[in-house]
């Protein structure tokens, strides 16, 4: 990929209202960034805004020497290095930063992860498990969070671990965790989403798990409260069509709560490394790697202006799915998607989970 078309794409996913999957969406309709940065003031114009604020170049050039000089690198989704399990899932990040060995992400993958104020009981099995499986040449995806996560990379160290963090490259978080995170970077592998120098914002933490759930063909829960960030990571493993997997507790535990109720759910109980083999199904099958295509330019009908309003009233603030939408208004699913687009990139709507949209 030359330069200047690895600047343009930094640049698109680094502009105000592209999101992971207005980004894709954008690449697919007009193949290359450079081509969706000469295209977004119209889009933007069509979707009811004014002046498009794309990221400048030179705040997107300093990006990449600042991940250059952090002995980093980006990879982009259609790139070879990029997880070809992440890749299918829906709004993947479009760009990553990564410190690190990449190939272990084409190896069989496992997400642990669990309660950060976990019990000694749940760590020692995160490590001993966490252990067996990399022992087996699985690689333990985790989110370098204190508790379960941190007793799960530690177990795998001597074999294959991958960290996925919510902030930019360059951040520790926790901070105890610091010296864990640079051994992860510089003998493992540490994957940011963010761009260097960011803080992990709260905000930041759910787009981490859905990276972490990405990646792995199962995710594995080692205690977890009822409401806790371990199941929304488990939940978008299900989305994913991926394995959930869950260890027991005792009832009389909080902390044990949220895998007993993944286990009533459906599930795989587990207590062994051998079972999390199982439970993930033949694994040379799952590691054929499928070549990577690139983007291509569909030809799309340009919706008449009736048809953009009437797209527009049948939003509203409560989120409804885009098949809803082609339902309602009998368009082009594909005339749609560019409609969406559209305002999305105008500020005017906000996608959610479950390919969900509502009007802002």
């Amino acid at each position: 990929m030359k330069d200047a078309e690895r600047l343009a794409r930094l640049r698109l996913i680094r502009t105000p209202h592209v999101g992971p999957v207005s980004w894709h969406q954008l690449m697919e309709r007009f193949g290359s960034g450079e081509a969706a940065l000469d295209a977004l003031p119209d889009l933007v114009l069509r979707g009811g805004a004014g002046k498009a604020r794309i990221a400048p170049a030179e705040v997107a050039e300093r990006e990449i020497e600042r991940v250059a000089a952090l002995g980093a690198r980006h990879i982009f989704s259609d790139e070879d290095e990029y997880s070809p399990l992440l890749r299918d899932v829906e709004g993947a990040p479009p760009v990553i930063v990564v410190r690190g060995d990449t190939a272990m992400l084409h190896r069989p993958c496992v997400a642990i992860v669990g309660a950060r104020n976990a019990s000694a009981i749940a760590c020692r099995f995160a490590r001993q498990i966490a252990a067996d499986l990399a022992e087996k040449g699985v690689t333990v995806v985790s989110g370098l969070a204190r508790g379960v996560d941190t007793a799960a990379h530690v177990g795998a160290l001597g074999g294959a671990t991958a960290g996925v963090i919510a902030s930019g490259i360059d951040i520790a978080f926790p901070p105890e965790n610091a010296a864990l995170q640079e051994r992860i970077a510089a003998d493992q592998l540490l994957i940011a989403e963010q761009p260097p120098g960011t803080e992990p914002l709260a905000r930041h933490f759910p787009s981490r798990n859905r990276i972490i759930a990405g990646l792995a063909h199962g995710t594995l829960v080692i205690e977890a409260a009822p409401k806790s960030g371990s199941l929304i990571t488990a939940r978008r493993a299900g989305d994913y069509g991926r394995e959930v997997m869950a260890v027991p507790g005792s009832p009389l535990d909080p902390r044990a709560q949220g895998c007993n109720q993944l286990i009533r759910d459906g599930a795989t109980l587990i207590q062994t490394a051998d079972e999390v083999i199982e439970a993930i199904g033949p694994i040379d099958r799952r590691m054929v790697r499928e070549p990577v295509r690139a983007f291509f330019v569909p030809p799309v009908t340009e919706p008449a202006n009736d048809e953009r309003q009437a797209l527009v009233d049948l939003l509203g603030p409560t989120p409804v799915t885009v098949d809803e939408l082609v339902r309602q208004s009998g368009q082009d699913a594909a005339a749609v998607q560019l409609v969406l687009l559209e305002l999305e990139l105008a500020g005017r709507i906000e996608r959610h989970a479950g390919a969900k949209i509502s009007l802002l």
